[in-house]
């Protein structure tokens, strides 16, 4: 696998918070450097507060890679997609993560807390992170992805 090099923007809400510092944890160990955009205990929040400010700052360049969390996956990717530079990708297996990097050029995880374990988590991670965009066929589609408003 190919190291990614870079700080990577992580977010969560509470339903994430656990699973998020335990990737952090364990992938800091292995030279992985966060910038941690929240949440920062399990005491309930509401998720945009912490994924608009994380996605903007994707969208804006300032992180190639980020990860959020929240009990499904979906509600954080769905305000992370608000942003037009931003491809998160909901991902459940380790082929999933990998074909949204691949054909996706995806720049954003998302992941579930209830339905995934930690082992699964850190799997996927590592595979988003060393996996390269194929281009190709599939560059003409990812341009395609932009807001239509």
């Amino acid at each position: 696998m190919v190291a990614f090099s870079g700080e990577i923007a992580i977010g969560c809400d509470h339903a994430g918070y656990i699973l998020k510092e335990m990737v952090k944890d364990i992938l800091s160990k292995e030279g992985f450097l966060f910038k941690d955009f929240g949440a920062f205990s399990e005491e309930s929040v509401d998720y945009p507060d912490f994924i608009h400010p994380l996605a903007k700052e994707v969208n804006e360049g300032k992180y190639t890679r980020g990860i959020i969390i929240c009990g499904s996956g979906n509600g954080v990717a769905m305000v992370a997609n608000k942003y037009p530079d931003v491809r998160a990708a909901v991902c459940w297996n380790n082929e999933i993560a990998e074909l949204a990097r691949k054909h996706n050029d995806a720049n954003i995880i998302a992941l579930s807390a209830r339905f995934i374990t930690i082992n699964e988590s850190l799997e996927m991670i590592r595979i988003f992170l060393s996996t390269d965009f194929e281009g190709g066929r599939h560059e003409r589609r990812v341009k395609k992805i932009k807001p239509v408003f």
